[in-house]
């Protein structure tokens, strides 16, 4: 699979036009679920806030998942610029939520698009946009006799997140997907009685 653009860290940035405070908060996610608890976190962390407008864009299972919501801004005015900035940058896997203050003065329609808009993509900058190979975590359970050589084959296409030792060692790997079946298939065929589950 391709590598995807998305941010390494959360981000955030504070914004004020004409009055009005504007607070973005940009996040990494893995699926929906994860997207709608941010969005649930920042509304709760401001809950006297006007306005929460939010926007996501999802790749997973080779589904585009794309959702915005004005939260009673004008129709139009807020989410949908939120989204068009993810859509422009090229981004998957965030989501990002812009908090708004009214500060009493109206900015008008093309006034709260581009508040809305420059807040996003403060706070996209300021996560960092990364590219990453999508990858799905592994566990692998081997004797101690072959550990070392399955750690050889982890090689370049895994991440080692987690170890656990007992009678048997318990490995823990983020693997490319382009490369789980592969790596599968070769340990299953160098050593056949290694437990592999996937996650």
């Amino acid at each position: 699979m391709s590598l995807i653009k998305t941010i390494h860290s959360n981000g955030s940035a504070i914004k004020e036009f004409k009055k009005s405070r504007f607070i973005g908060n940009a996040f990494p996610v893995t699926d929906e679920i994860e997207a709608k608890t941010f969005v649930e976190e920042i509304q709760q962390r401001y809950p006297d806030a006007n306005h929460n407008v939010f926007a996501y864009r999802l790749t997973g299972d080779g589904n585009l998942i794309m959702k915005y919501d004005d939260d009673g801004e004008p129709s139009g005015s807020s989410g949908k610029p939120v989204f068009k900035v993810l859509e422009l940058k090229g981004l998957d896997n965030v989501v990002v939520i812009v908090t708004r203050y009214f500060g009493g003065i109206k900015l008008g329609f093309g006034g709260l698009s581009r508040a809305y808009k420059q807040t996003a993509i403060e706070a996209i900058d300021d996560g960092g946009i990364v590219e990453k190979r999508p990858t799905q975590e592994m566990k692998i359970v081997v004797d101690y006799g072959n550990m070392q050589f399955v750690k050889h084959m982890l090689g370049n296409c895994a991440i080692i997140l987690d170890e656990h030792y007992s009678d048997v060692v318990e490995i823990v790997v983020a693997v490319a997907e382009d490369k789980i079946d592969e790596l599968e298939k070769l340990i299953n065929e160098k050593i056949p009685d290694t437990q592999i589950t996937r996650f």
